[in-house]
């Protein structure tokens, strides 16, 4: 079943299994509003990936492999955010498959809870249009990513 955590939609992947294999499904998920699609790989669950935030942005997150910690906060202003804003967060696990949309307006961040964890991640902006839209914040703001060492 589909929720949300504060604008953040949690999407359910359902599977079949018969004797050809696993079919993992999500018919609720539509694609058509993403341009482009890229997976991230950590080797080693020391590195942090966060934040980085996207004023005119959503996207995607999909575990291929091993787990992620995902962590989202709503910005109030890009270029002076709060040191007050709470982070929510979710464990990506790809044996447990959910697809994760983050909307435009927030920051995101990463952290592998296995090594060699990977996620697909799907973009609303092309290379190009994101690169002009990431503004870069110290992930040790809003969020205390030791608790999951």
């Amino acid at each position: 079943m589909d929720s949300c955590i504060k604008n953040v939609i949690v999407r359910d992947v359902g599977f079949h299994i018969n004797n050809s294999g696993i079919l993992n499904y999500c018919n609720s998920f539509n694609p058509g509003k993403y341009k482009r699609m890229y997976t991230i790989l950590h080797p080693n669950t020391s590195d942090i990936r966060a934040w980085q935030g996207h004023p005119n942005e959503g996207k995607c997150f999909i575990p291929t492999k091993g787990k992620f910690l995902l962590c989202w906060v709503k910005i109030d202003d890009f270029d002076n955010p709060s040191e007050s804003l709470k982070a929510e967060s979710l464990i990506l696990d790809a044996t447990k498959k959910k697809i994760i949309e983050v909307p435009k307006g927030y920051a995101n961040g990463l952290k592998a809870l296995e090594s060699d964890s990977e996620v697909m991640v799907f973009s609303e902006l092309s290379l190009e249009d994101s690169s002009k839209d990431i503004i870069r914040y110290n992930y040790e703001q809003w969020f205390n990513w030791k608790l999951y060492d």
